[in-house]
């Protein structure tokens, strides 16, 4: 009997401890869970600055383009990416945009705009071919997409596929928007049933184009500040029903300006996120940087703001990827993320590729036509903290043209000088033939030619601020070329005078570094209020890089484009003989020794 009840006990406490830890029995009660909303997702991808890279190639040297990095270039390489993303992604939505600076940049953008003018020959721009075989939902303007004027504009808008947007360009007489401020687009979010979804797409351009463009938009156009814009259309688009609403700006983050303070900001993408509510992403472009993924938080709601940038001529491409709920007939962002995707990764579009065949090969055929001969090698290299052949070859055909166009009145008499800047450091004039696409590629640049009267204080000014350039390195310092500039000044805005002999004293702070400034071939200072005319190219004169004294009226201006003044020098000549340009006339000094 006990051995019985000593089991019976067991078998209770058993049972007991079973049921503690089991499941309830069927029948019960159960502790409900709460639902889960369900979610819906959403991709957005981002292009910009591709600026006329269609092909994965490199039109100054002839061959594919590698850089260091061993980066890939081109839409070709960019809709490899994208269509592999919409496959990946069947049935679900995925948005295409690009942030600007398309039709200008290389030589296949050039020449449909130079030799064989859209606007004259009927024929669709490569970059119109290339973005409509993408399907594109909408293009942001760059500034440069003004380089060649409002009607290869117009005409180029014309032929894309999908809208081109610029809020804050407005007509100079109206006031109103030039062009397109903003598409919603209404998209389904999955299959069969699935609710929709309107995404608004804003698009601001910038108001550096008064400057940089202002031969081409002065008069018709004014640029609106770009946070002022989206203060006024984001609103605007909430109202008409946008559930989502996206920027595709054409202004970087930093929140500086390359001019002065009379123009709206150049970078002001994150002052958007911060003072603009109701932004769930920015697209941006323009300052060629890499951002994967990098939240703003807006000061006035707290909700975080995601910003990315592609980098530059299709590199790379952005990702942007939004899940979603709904509820009550309302949608709510529940996360949101970015990435970067380089294009080095895939080969290129095959289609994309076939479309702009014909244009590429009419490009390929027309810069390697060879328009002289040269005498030595002329390269670029140390251009930029030495004084050096090629350098002057640019200055010396700017002074003779300037030089004759003057000739017979009222500044005959006065000297002219020049201005030209070190572009690039790997162009090079090869002894021998000397094609298109090296002239094209040591003026890489679509300026013209302008001149201005400036006085021997403004020539020495101008010269300091250029001289800013470089770091200050104190004498018997080491010499480094590779780290001898700031590395926040772009090698563009560093510019090289001819016709004044002068010295560069990088030991000394920044605005007293030009330690000797002479008339040309002589020891006699340059006067205060000697008057000399400066050639120079429209972007600076417009006011690019804000260098002091040149944004003043020209005294010449034939709207003739710098690079093509220089092959046309080129083949008048037959030959590029340094001995016929080349007058070394300023050098970089530490306590009056020379640095190199």
């Amino acid at each position: 009997m006990t051995s019985s009840s000593g089991a019976s006990r067991r078998q209770v406490l058993a049972v007991a401890a079973a049921a503690a830890t089991a499941p309830l029995l069927a029948g019960a009660p159960a502790e409900a869970k709460p639902k889960q909303p369900k979610t819906w997702d959403l991709t957005i991808l981002g292009t910009s600055d591709t600026h006329g890279n269609v092909y994965n190639w490199d039109y100054y040297k002839d061959a594919e383009f590698d850089d260091s990095k061993h980066n890939d270039v081109g839409v070709a390489k960019l809709a490899t990416l994208v269509n592999q993303i919409r496959a990946e992604r069947k049935g679900k939505a995925t948005l295409v945009l690009d942030a600007g600076d398309t039709i200008q940049g290389t030589p296949l953008a050039t020449y449909y705009a130079k030799q064989e003018p859209i606007t004259s020959t009927g024929e669709t721009h490569p970059m119109a071919r290339a973005m409509n075989i993408l399907k594109y939902d909408a293009v942001t303007l760059g500034n440069h997409e003004f380089n060649y004027g409002l009607p290869l504009l117009a005409t180029w808008i014309e032929q894309l596929g999908f809208p081109a947007l610029a809020a804050n360009a407005l007509n100079a007489k109206t006031g109103k928007p030039a062009f397109l401020p903003y598409v919603i687009k209404e998209v389904k979010l999955g299959g069969h049933g699935a609710p929709k979804l309107r995404v608004g797409i804003l698009g601001l351009t910038n108001p550096g184009v008064a400057i940089w463009d202002k031969g081409n938009v002065e008069g018709r156009l004014v640029f609106a500040d770009m946070v002022a814009t989206a203060a006024k259309w984001v609103p605007e688009m909430r109202r008409r029903g946008a559930d989502l609403v996206v920027i595709s700006a054409h202004g970087g983050d930093s929140g500086t300006s390359s001019y002065g303070p009379e123009l709206p900001n150049e970078n002001p993408t994150a002052l958007i996120a911060e003072q603009v509510p109701g932004i769930d992403a920015i697209l941006f472009g323009h300052a060629h940087n890499e951002v994967p993924e990098k939240f703003v938080t807006n000061l006035t709601t707290g909700e975080r703001v995601l910003t990315s940038e592609p980098s530059k001529w299709g590199q790379r491409l952005t990702r942007m990827d939004f899940t979603l709920t709904r509820e009550k007939g309302r949608w709510t962002v529940t996360a949101k993320s970015a990435t970067t995707l380089n294009t080095n990764t895939v080969v290129e579009d095959p289609a994309v590729l076939a479309a702009v065949r014909g244009q590429h090969t009419k490009t390929v055929e027309y810069v390697n036509r060879v328009v002289a001969q040269s005498s030595v090698e002329l390269s670029a290299a140390e251009s930029r903290y030495k004084d050096t052949p090629i350098l002057d070859f640019i200055n010396h055909v700017q002074t003779e043209v300037v030089t004759e166009a003057l000739a017979g009145g009222e500044y005959a008499g006065l000297p002219v000088l020049s201005i030209a800047a070190p572009f690039s450091r790997t162009a090079v004039f090869p002894q021998g033939d000397v094609r298109i696409r090296d002239v094209a590629g040591l003026y890489v640049y679509d300026n013209t030619l302008e001149a201005v009267v400036l006085t021997g204080a403004e020539v020495k000014a101008y010269l300091e601020y250029s001289a800013k350039y470089f770091v200050t390195l104190p004498a018997g310092a080491p010499v480094n070329p590779e780290t001898i500039s700031d590395p926040a000044v772009p090698d563009y805005n560093y510019d090289v005078f001819s016709g004044v002999d002068y010295d560069i004293d990088i030991a000394k702070p920044v605005g007293q570094r030009i330690t000797r400034l002479v008339l040309a071939g002589t020891d006699t200072p340059v006067a205060a209020d000697a008057r000399f005319v400066v050639a120079v190219n429209n972007y600076r004169r417009s006011g690019g890089g804000n260098f002091p004294g040149i944004v003043k009226t020209q005294v010449y201006n034939a709207q003739q484009e710098i690079r093509q003044l220089l092959i046309d020098w080129a083949q008048a000549k037959g030959v590029i003989d340094p001995a016929d340009f080349f007058v070394p006339n300023w050098k970089l000094v530490r306590d009056g020794v020379p640095v190199f």
